[in-house]
């Protein structure tokens, strides 16, 4: 089939998707990004036999058309990720906040129960390096319960995480003793590809939340919220809604995970910063 090509997109049309996309979804497009909205949306408005851009606006803020809106935003979504990214999180996690946890519940002041949630998780790298890192340290069987929540905007990104299946590639970036104990290397069809084992399984789980509207998320408290390389792309205001909204899910003492690109600026009251885009709750 010949190839089309992308459709034009005036400015005008362009200024109606900035507005509707950072309206919906905190996210900003600025004046650079149309080319990329014109590639990853052209596909879209053929495909449902629509004249234009124009016409597809109208169409996606048309009432009852929540699932295409979706699919818009699917399409917009920026999901890339990798294993224990950021080595430094990891390591903080494993040298100040897990010895930290097992002092507290020894002594009394914390149950042994870990709530984390991976904000923002793309196609599950992250929370999937979350829990088998917990998993290593609070296994069940030493009286630990660990949950890992899992949630993005992008649907089509949860699906991937849900099936936790990778290429085999990607195991290079996962530790050694953790690859061995909680990833299951495919054979015959499956030959190429890696799995998470049912331990990992057993303590995730998945859900579509929007960030850009509190109203759906979960509830807290967690002691740990990463959300990072997600809010280098919202607007100034959606973003400082969003980082006080995620602060006040943390149990007093929680720590939250930014990207390396991300801070919290002045005025965040209640938080400290104690390494590189890691901000600890003050306890009251």
């Amino acid at each position: 089939m010949k190839d089309l090509g992308p459709l034009p997109l005036s400015s005008r049309e362009f200024a109606l998707f900035q507005s509707l996309v950072e309206d919906v979804a905190g996210i900003h497009l600025g004046p650079t990004k149309q080319a990329l909205l014109v590639s990853r949306l052209s596909h879209r408005v053929r495909a449902l036999g629509l004249p234009s851009f124009d016409a597809y606006h109208a169409l996606v803020t048309t009432r009852g058309q929540e699932a295409e809106r979706t699919r818009m935003l699917d399409c917009l979504c920026t999901n890339e990720t990798q294993f224990f990214r950021e080595p430094a999180h990891f390591e903080f996690l494993r040298e100040h906040v897990f010895p930290e946890w097992t002092r507290r519940a020894e002594r009394g002041l914390m149950a042994r129960r870990v709530r984390v949630w991976s904000a923002g998780c793309s196609t599950g790298e992250e929370p999937y390096s979350l829990a088998m890192l917990l998993l290593e340290r609070f296994a069940p069987e030493s009286g630990w319960d660990v949950e890992v929540l899992a949630t993005d905007l992008s649907t089509w990104a949860l699906a991937r995480a849900r099936e936790g299946l990778w290429p085999v590639e990607k195991a290079g970036r996962i530790p050694p003793p953790l690859l061995r104990a909680f990833m299951l290397k495919g054979t015959r069809s499956q030959e190429g590809w890696m799995k998470a084992g049912p331990e990992v399984r057993d303590v995730l789980r998945f859900a579509q939340v929007n960030l850009n509207d509190e109203r759906g998320w979960p509830p807290g408290p967690f002691e740990l919220v990463f959300c990072r390389n997600v809010l280098i792309y919202f607007a100034a205001p959606a973003r400082a809604r969003t980082l006080s909204a995620l602060l006040a899910r943390l149990r007093p003492t929680g720590h939250l995970f930014l990207g390396h690109a991300e801070s919290l600026t002045g005025g965040t009251g209640g938080v400290r910063c104690v390494a590189p885009n890691i901000y600890a709750r003050l306890s009251t």
